[in-house]
């Protein structure tokens, strides 16, 4: 996905809740242990462990369904789908901000040379125009939501989020399964569940204005 067509909106608020991560996993570096005898931390995860890998991929996820959701938040009035956008531009931005503020406390960079997903045991052939991993929009989708209004606009939005969600759900089960740390298990689990609830809804969504995924 471009960079060059991430909406500034969608920028400002990444950027505001990467500053507010950092700073609680600032905190609770500073904070004393609760007991002298506490255990020492745990080791940093590797850099090629299921907990980076998932988090530098779900962080690239994330991005472009935050920015979908602003695209169609602008594209109609519908008052359902507009509070869905948002949903999603609030949970998953606040998701991905925590997912790089624990990269930034691991000491572990945040992006890779290695192929996307590669951390699952299996290697990604992405679609290319801009789609990076399963379920992403290429750049033609994009601008196809860009150009569509009101209905065409609803529609295409929840067939694009519904793949979105489908191969997101998928990715944070594994890591649910993979990660070696408790932060990154449950914040996938809630990932899975969050977004399975959520394309059950678009599935009646779609259905309301006669469509499917």
């Amino acid at each position: 996905m471009s960079s060059v067509r991430s909406s500034r909106p969608m920028v400002m608020a990444g950027g505001v809740v990467l500053l507010l991560a950092l700073g609680l996993v600032a905190l609770m570096l500073v904070q004393p242990s609760s007991s002298a005898g506490s255990a020492a931390p745990a080791a940093a995860p590797s850099d090629t462990s299921a907990d980076a890998g998932f988090a530098r991929d779900m962080s690239i996820h994330h991005q472009q369904a935050v920015e979908m959701s602003f695209i169609v938040r602008d594209r109609t009035s519908d008052v359902a789908v507009r509070r869905l956008a948002y949903d999603i531009i609030n949970t998953q931005a606040n998701q991905r901000g925590m997912m790089l503020g624990w990269l930034e406390m691991w000491g572990r960079a945040k992006s890779s040379g290695a192929p996307p997903m590669e951390w699952m045991g299996h290697t990604v052939t992405p679609r290319g125009d801009g789609s990076l991993m399963p379920g992403m929009a290429t750049d033609t989708e994009l601008d196809a939501l860009r150009a569509a209004k009101g209905k065409d606009a609803e529609v295409l939005y929840l067939k694009l989020m519904t793949a979105h969600h489908r191969a997101g759900a998928e990715m944070a089960q594994a890591a649910a399964t993979a990660a070696g740390t408790e932060e990154i298990r449950n914040l996938a689990a809630g990932m899975v569940r969050g977004q399975q609830s959520e394309i059950a809804l678009m599935a009646d969504m779609l259905k309301e204005r006669g469509s499917t995924a």
